[in-house]
């Protein structure tokens, strides 16, 4: 979705479309995961690369709020597989006393968030 975004901002920008170009969408990739990383211990960063289309340079800041509303479809996604293993098991909710994040996409705060709320504000070890 970041990369989507990063894609129309350049558009916009500099009148240049690089959805068809894989070395420019592969170098913005990376600086849109390392964006996306930066972004769950900050609240904004910048995504720079130099010369990504036409020997155009990107620039563009993005907020954790701009991320989690480009993202919260996805997100949301979290919590049907959570269900779907309470009710696969025979537990519900309350009986979990830990709940433990593992994995890449749990340090987002808002999956984070959407995890304890789930749970009735259970400290989720992290």
């Amino acid at each position: 979705k970041l990369v989507e975004y990063c894609c129309a901002e350049f558009l916009k920008k500099k009148g240049i479309d690089i959805r068809q170009n894989p070395r420019s969408l592969r170098r913005l990739r990376t600086q849109c995961e390392r964006a996306k990383r930066v972004l769950s211990s900050a609240n904004q960063t910048t995504i720079e690369v130099d010369a990504l289309g036409d020997n155009e340079d990107f620039n563009s800041t993005i907020t954790r709020a701009k991320f989690e509303e480009l993202c919260m479809s996805m997100f949301k996604e979290c919590i049907p597989p959570v269900e779907k293993v309470l009710k696969d098991s025979g537990i519900s909710k309350n009986q979990i006393h830990e709940v433990v994040l593992v994995g890449g996409s749990t340090r987002i705060p808002k999956v984070q968030e959407l995890l304890k709320d789930y749970f009735n504000g259970k400290e989720l070890n992290k």
